[in-house]
């Protein structure tokens, strides 16, 4: 595991996954809802925008484009995490 940033993330390898492709930890086990989802993440990592309204609860969920871009894990679990746990 690496060192805290000044912002208290950490530095971590990306996952040898795709940016579209999430954690399987991270997401419901419904597979209607999964789909609703990463279909919303698609959408998202194809615009290029940081994130998307979950389509169930409404509430944004950062893309795993963004989380990349930013450099470090927060160690928060998010949904689409694009780095190695």
């Amino acid at each position: 595991m690496g060192a805290p940033d000044a912002a208290g993330g950490v530095r971590r390898p990306l996952a040898p996954r795709p940016l579209s492709e999430p954690h399987a930890s991270q997401m419901p086990d419904d597979p209607a809802y999964r789909q609703e989802i990463l279909a919303a993440h698609d959408a998202a990592l194809a615009e290029g925008a940081p994130g998307y309204l979950d389509p169930r609860t409404g509430l944004f969920v950062l893309s795993a484009g963004f989380l990349a871009a930013r450099g470090t894990c927060c160690g928060r679990g998010c949904r689409h995490c694009p780095y190695v746990k």
